[in-house]
């Protein structure tokens, strides 16, 4: 058995309840074509490729390929590509292989230290998300990650990563998973996530507007809106903005919904609040 390496974040999933989970949340059926990011040593990978027309996993460990390769190669619905999955122009590469293009579903337990940059090559961001959306993506993540992912608002944690997630996708937080379900087991728990691409209703006028306004709503959380959101409005205005949106004036960055967020974002625009890094 290949060690796991700490340089690569590497946690080898053992437990069948979990991965049970995973196949369960992902409703994979014959005509998928699935990517997996990180399969590690294959045992989510077994379980998929008999459910899915093709699966493309994405493999930055040259051993673990190896690997992969003698056990998994033979499959005619495997295609496995050694790289970066965070550098790779995937839809160019699978140019060459029909059979995968356009993958529809994500499946997969990715390495914790890069949780961010997936996400956000996975959704893309407000301003610019991905143009060709999966239908789904299911992934075991980092526990309090996944609940940041999954929160509602009013919930302590609810914040920036929550509102920029969820006004891509509609996020569920399917089930816990003990640190034990790993070889060798983090130093926290996880849990699996079902992330849906959407369009949020209302639609940001401004989407890189928007981006800012909520980092600077959350600059401070323990702070009411009015305090942290001072450099673009006067605390006066802003809070006739929040009485016309019905939306308490003493509230604070999380306990406003994605949707609250969009709406005083097109309202600020609407009245010509700026903030000089919000310039189109």
């Amino acid at each position: 058995m290949i060690r796991p390496r700490r340089v690569l974040s590497q946690h080898w999933l053992k437990s069948d309840k979990a991965l049970d989970s995973i196949v369960r949340a992902s409703q994979c059926k014959s005509g998928d074509r699935v990517l997996e990011i990180g399969p590690g040593t294959g045992i989510l990978t077994r379980r998929l490729l008999p459910l899915v027309g093709a699966l493309v996993a994405v493999e930055i460990d040259e051993e673990l390929c190896k690997v992969l390769v003698k056990q998994l190669g033979s499959r005619e619905n495997f295609l496995l590509l050694q790289h970066d999955f965070l550098s790779v122009d995937l839809p160019l590469l699978l140019t060459q292989f029909p059979r995968f293009q356009k993958p529809n579903k994500v499946v997969a337990n990715i390495p914790y230290n890069i949780t961010g940059p997936i996400l956000e090559k996975l959704l893309g961001t407000i301003a610019n998300p991905n143009i060709q959306p999966f239908e789904s993506m299911v992934l075991l993540l980092q526990k309090e990650v996944a609940e940041r992912l999954a929160a509602k608002p009013g919930s302590r944690t609810f914040g920036a990563l929550t509102v920029r997630v969820q006004y891509l996708a509609e996020c569920e937080l399917i089930c816990t998973v003990p640190s034990s379900a790993f070889y060798p087991p983090p130093k926290v728990d996880s849990a699996v996530v079902r992330l849906i691409p959407r369009k949020i209703e209302p639609v940001a006028t401004d989407a890189r507007k928007l981006e800012t306004l909520v980092k600077l709503g959350f600059g401070a959380k323990r702070k009411m809106l009015r305090n942290n959101l001072q450099s673009i409005i006067e605390r006066e205005s802003l809070t006739q903005l929040l009485e016309q949106l019905e939306i308490n004036p003493d509230a604070r960055a999380e306990d406003i919904s994605v949707q609250q967020w969009v709406s005083l974002s097109n309202l600020l625009h609407a009245n010509g609040f700026n903030h000089p890094y919000c310039q189109s």
